[in-house]
């Protein structure tokens, strides 16, 4: 039992603005390595408002460092009307601690193969632009624009991301040349695949929902032999394949990586291959028994 409860919680929370703040300056710093040593001595663009600042970087001849601070500003304003004035607060001073590095820093061109350009500039700024949401904050503000479209319309984020990078690729080619455009969008699959990997881990938990008259036998199995937490929810009378039912029952519910989810279906199998179980993605997880525990 904890002592203190009012020194723990302030202790939770300082550790948690610790955490935060060194998320945010790693990625900024991992960004920075990504715009100064591969693509803005290239020309090359991303997607977002990062791209848009490349953009108009080629354009206009104007400093990045301010061109990032005026592109992002509105979203800036937007998230805090959609979000919260401390998420607004953390993305402004982790975009202006990122526009003064890309302006003091200098960064020698790391390579010329335009290939490895696209890649690792991609790489680098998807770290960086993870990091920062890990940290609770963004450096690149059209997620926050996109959350506010996604409320208003049928568009989802993923929708309206996708629409406004098509929007700007193609202008990329009319302002810039097609091959520079083509080498963006690689660049752009690269930040994007690395901020997964830096926001979701290595890891990729499925949430496994199971619907048997022989849940009993299923439970014991998933937590005797596989090792796995199971939450059971009661349910009262429903319709399925078999009919109607009457008398309560109980539902399964437990959390894998994907690589175990073949075995737990297997598992499944052997005691009742008629059951009915659901899967779906699970972002992040938190305590439990995600990690398998010692059988013995």
């Amino acid at each position: 039992m904890i002592s203190n409860p009012s020194a723990f919680i302030t202790q939770l929370i300082y550790t948690r603005h610790a955490k935060d703040f060194i998320f945010i300056c790693c990625g900024v710093i991992m960004a920075s390595i990504g715009l100064k040593g591969f693509l803005l001595p290239n020309n090359f663009l991303d997607g977002g408002a990062m791209g848009m600042s490349l953009l108009l970087k080629i354009i206009t001849n104007v400093d990045l460092s301010l061109l990032i601070i005026l592109v992002n500003l509105p979203f800036i304003i937007l998230g805090a009307r959609q979000i919260s004035i401390s998420f607004s607060v953390k993305s402004s001073l982790a975009i202006l601690l990122l526009a003064v590095l890309v302006h003091f820093i200098s960064i020698p061109s790391i390579t010329a193969d335009k290939l490895l350009i696209s890649i690792f500039g991609g790489f680098f700024l998807g770290a960086g632009i993870g990091l920062s949401i890990r940290g609770g904050a963004v450096i690149d503000g059209t997620e926050v624009l996109a959350i506010s479209v996604s409320r208003k319309s049928s568009l989802s984020v993923g929708d309206f991301i996708a629409l406004f990078n098509i929007a700007l690729f193609s202008f990329a080619i009319l302002l810039t040349n097609i091959e520079t455009a083509m080498y963006s969008m690689l660049t752009y699959l690269s930040a994007s695949k690395t901020v997964d990997f830096i926001i979701n881990g290595v890891e990729e938990y499925l949430g496994v929902l199971i619907i048997s008259a022989k849940n009993e036998e299923i439970k014991k199995q998933i937590t005797i032999e596989l090792g796995r937490g199971v939450t059971v929810f009661k349910s009262d009378k429903g319709f399925g394949s078999r009919g109607t039912f009457e008398k309560e029952s109980n539902i399964l519910f437990c959390v894998v990586t994907r690589l175990e989810v073949t075995n737990l279906l297997l598992e499944i199998e052997k005691i009742d291959p008629a059951a009915f179980v659901v899967q779906h993605p699970v972002k992040d997880t938190k305590g439990g028994m995600i990690k398998k525990r010692p059988l013995h």
